[in-house]
């Protein structure tokens, strides 16, 4: 691929905050925004990694119709770092029917569905009035509003391959640009918390009652969160310093929800994507982990990264500051990678205090920039339930 396709602009939110600068300042001070778990209807202990504030966004009166928590999530997201100005200028450029759209998600609007079934009519059971699947619950339902919200005419889809979501739909633009179909893509991920997500983590026992602790000895899973971030690609522009250098994506369909143990599927995902880059393992500088802090997860991936990288190439879980984002995780593993080569930091593993001695990998503890190099090239991973894995690399240079 080269340097074919600029990122041109970007923002993510999450626990840390919304907009960049809090989740860059979070990353450098190595500041977690998992809280105990205060949402709604949950009756056992964890920690969440919950957004403030999307219950009060109020989405534009015409658009009311597709009113539930994810989308105000997503309006939140779109809000930031002049997000919906970049989104103007990029239909001023191309034209509204030249721009894509490309967001992953995996839980959509379930909460409003939730919420529905809560208020049932007591003696027939009908749902309430205000309920509307197909403009909240329905997966489509971000790509819907999003379209109508920014005005853009192009191709639009949405992604939803479990945890590898938003690191597929880069994958996806990418396709759309080089084959003519869009001059220009917005891509992003959004996925709010809900009973059905928190409930149904548990029920398979992956749900942590501590902060999660990536690749640690003691790891016993992970921590839900909710994020909404979003970047903006074109055809190759000189006034960018990122590129999606490339990508690689695999289903190897192990398990419904156990990744392979040899970590096949992430293999073939990192492989591809070094081989569209055009890269060599030894010059990726990063390497951000999906690293979910369950005993199965960590494993397969260290015996993948083994396999591509022998252990030589910095690498860590951003899930201890954020917790586990599903359907968001690509996109905000894509915009960490950003502030990475921005900021020229390794994120340390945090709440990572002894590494199991299984993992092999060279897992980044302590926050000690190397000032003799530079952070120019990053890889970011996304593996998801059955088999769904995707792999980014993001870079300023070759």
């Amino acid at each position: 691929m080269n340097k074919n396709i600029s990122l041109t602009a970007y923002t993510v939110t999450t626990a840390l905050g919304a907009g960049l600068s809090a989740n860059r300042e979070a990353l450098k001070q190595s500041r977690s925004g998992l809280q105990k778990n205060a949402f709604a209807g949950i009756d056992f202990d964890t920690y969440v990694g919950q957004v403030e504030g999307v219950d009060d966004v109020i989405l534009p009166e015409a658009l009311t119709d597709f009113d539930c928590r994810n989308n105000r999530l997503a309006e939140l997201g779109l809000q930031q770092d002049g997000m919906l100005e970049a989104i103007e200028e990029l239909k001023g450029r191309y034209g509204a029917e030249r721009v894509g759209l490309f967001i992953g998600t995996s839980t959509s609007g379930i909460q409003q569905t939730e919420m529905a079934y809560v208020s049932r009519d007591p003696d027939t059971g009908e749902l309430p009035g205000w309920f509307n699947y197909a403009s909240t619950h329905d997966v489509f339902s971000s790509v819907a509003y999003l379209s109508k919200r920014l005005g853009l005419r192009g191709p639009s889809q949405i992604i939803s391959t479990a945890c590898s979501s938003s690191s597929r739909v880069f994958a996806a633009a990418a396709r759309h640009m080089q084959v003519g179909l869009c001059d220009a893509a917005v891509v992003g991920g959004i996925d709010s918390l809900c009973e059905m997500t928190l409930y149904g983590f548990n029920s398979l026992q992956l749900v942590s009652g501590q902060p999660c602790r990536p690749a640690d000895t003691e790891r016993d899973g992970i921590n839900i969160g909710e994020a909404a971030g979003y970047v903006l690609l074109e055809k190759e522009r000189q006034d960018t310093e990122h590129y999606l250098l490339g990508y690689g994506e695999s289903s190897d369909a192990w398990h419904m929800s156990s990744p392979h143990p040899e970590g096949a599927g992430a293999v073939q995902a990192m492989l591809q994507a070094l081989a569209r880059a055009g890269l060599a393992p030894s010059q990726i500088d990063y390497i951000n982990l999906h690293g979910t802090a369950t005993l199965a997860n960590d494993l397969a991936e260290d015996k993948a990264m083994m396999t591509v990288f022998e252990g030589k190439n910095p690498c860590s879980s951003t899930k201890g500051f954020t917790g586990h984002t599903l359907g968001a995780a690509g996109i905000v593993g894509a915009v960490f990678s950003c502030i990475a080569i921005e900021e020229n930091l390794l994120p340390i593993s945090l709440n990572t205090r002894h590494v199991d001695e299984q993992i092999q990998s060279n897992i980044v503890l302590e926050s000690t920039p190397d000032k003799k190099s530079s952070v120019d090239i990053v890889m970011s991973n996304s593996l998801g339930f059955g088999g769904s894995n995707a792999s980014l690399i993001i870079g300023r240079t070759l």
